[in-house]
């Protein structure tokens, strides 16, 4: 036994460094900066010549040497053991991952039921009396299976309200909840699967791009953050606060990625991004907590699903995570200028 516990601690060495690096990289994390600064998503974004400035490109090509350099270590015994090492903390939930989503969802919609005045997050407001209603019955929804898909429901009719009432640029930022709302669905009525996707594989890829989309607007609308890191200095390191949030953006694309990739890799990004949003909200207190605890309960369920061995070769992650730089960029900056006339260059 107390070999086994040796090997357990020695093995945990490297996801603890691996841990302690992404929280010393990212400053303890930003919160959702919508929450806490003014914004206006009509405005126009940096164009990309200036976003796409030379410092972006060297962190660009540091996050996919690493991200290839991760991949590789998978295949090692160094990468066996830091999965081991993940398994053995998360283990134990696996068997009752799907009563905790349903408890931490309900609790989230407790908070928003009883704060008031919020349609999904902080900064998506609403004057309705009937949604806070709406936010009490999907809470008490989820306590039954029979009732899962009707608490689904409610969460796709709150993402419509938001969608009537911000538009569709706006809720790009939270396609987690419809990612969550298609769990749920898939629980109540007991589908295993859709297209070869688990529920949990649909919720975790909601999470990812939600978690992408919103690092491309640390490089569009860095100067809606600038008030944000005045009032937390501390958070910079003292860097400067441009290049500061060009590195915010790609640490967290990178790792939001990361949870689209193989095992290690996921459950790696995982666990960073979950220490860098417990993080944040030491940081930022009570919205913080409410805003981002269903992002908390779905990285901790990430952390604790057992994937298969992946077949993506580490050879291709450069590839991959390049091409989905691109493409999101892409797409956040053209549907800008579709829906607002802006120009993109």
């Amino acid at each position: 036994m107390r070999n086994r516990s040796l090997r357990l601690c020695a093995s945990a060495m490297p996801v603890a460094a691996f841990i302690l690096s992404g929280i010393i990289t990212t400053s303890a994390a930003q919160a959702h900066v919508k929450w806490f600064a003014p914004y206006d998503v009509a405005s126009a974004p940096v164009a990309l010549r200036q976003a796409l400035n030379p410092g972006f490109a060297e962190l660009a090509v540091l996050a996919i040497f690493l991200f290839w350099g991760t991949c590789r270590l998978e295949r090692t015994p160094v990468g066996a053991a830091m999965l081991d090492s993940i398994e053995s903390i998360f283990c134990s939930l696996r068997v009752r991952t799907e009563a905790f989503i349903r408890a931490g969802v309900a609790a989230f919609f407790v908070a928003i039921s009883a704060t008031g005045g919020i349609i999904l997050t902080p900064e998506l407001k609403t004057a309705s009396p009937l949604v806070p209603v709406l936010q009490g019955l999907i809470a008490v929804g989820l306590f039954w299976r029979t009732t899962l898909p009707v608490s689904a429901l409610g969460m796709v009719a709150l993402f419509a309200i938001g969608l009537w009432n911000y538009g569709l640029f706006h809720m790009m930022d939270y396609p987690i909840f419809l990612g969550t709302a298609a769990y749920i669905a898939m629980i109540g009525f007991r589908i295993d699967r859709i297209g070869g996707l688990r529920a949990l594989d649909i919720v975790r890829w909601g999470t990812a791009v939600t978690l992408m989309w919103a690092s491309v607007e640390k490089w569009a609308y860095p100067e809606w953050s600038y008030p944000v890191l005045r009032a937390h200095a501390q958070l910079t390191m003292g860097l400067d606060v441009h290049f500061y949030m060009t590195a915010a953006g790609m640490v967290e694309f990178a790792l939001s990625f990361g949870l689209l990739w193989t095992p290690l890799v996921r459950r790696l990004s995982a666990v960073v991004l979950l220490t860098m949003f417990i993080s944040a909200v030491l940081e930022f207190g009570k919205i913080d907590a409410i805003g981002h605890l269903p992002i908390v309960v779905l990285l901790i369920a990430i952390a604790a699903d057992e994937m298969p061995f992946s077949r993506l070769r580490p050879v291709l992650a450069p590839m991959w995570l390049s091409v989905a730089l691109a493409a999101t960029i892409l797409l956040y900056y053209l549907g800008h200028t579709a829906l607002f006339g802006t120009a993109m260059i």
